[in-house]
């Protein structure tokens, strides 16, 4: 399929990402123009050759940080979108990846019981609560007399 937008084009994305990268730093750093060429010269060789050799195979986009068996741990979930150890999973992956549980579980194949928080966090709070008398409704007030 022919790309028609230059900015979408590998070489068209590494121009605009030096022009950005030189444009910030200008901004904040004092430089000859006799060096400005080279700078530029140098940003976009070094953001060329990362596009070359970014070490990530194209097919490897979908693959899990672990192994999904590996992921819930008595105490900790990772997270198989980037490996990170978590006690609760949801927060993470709405602030980090814009995702839902729902969506994270379609990606990646879960099962609709795929826990979002570990367990032993969860047998905890649960705990917690039943002490604290949450779930057992309203108590009745008394009346005065």
């Amino acid at each position: 399929m022919k790309e028609d937008n230059p900015d979408t084009a590998p070489a068209g994305k590494a121009l605009r990402l030096t022009a950005d990268i030189i444009k910030a730093y200008l901004r904040n750093n004092a430089l000859p123009k006799e060096q400005l060429s080279s700078l530029i010269l140098l940003v976009h060789k070094a953001l060329s050759h990362q596009e070359e050799d970014s070490g990530v195979p194209a097919n490897n986009v979908n693959q899990p940080a672990v192994p999904v068996r590996k992921s819930i741990t008595p105490d900790y979930l990772i997270c198989l979108e980037d490996g990170r150890q978590l006690k609760m999973l949801k927060r993470y992956l709405r602030s980090h990846f814009k995702m839902t549980p729902d969506e994270y579980r379609a990606k990646w194949g879960l099962p609709a019981d795929y826990p979002m928080v570990a367990p032993n966090y969860a047998r905890k709070r649960s705990e917690f609560a039943r002490q604290a008398g949450l779930g057992h409704g309203a108590t009745p007030r008394r009346k005065k007399t």
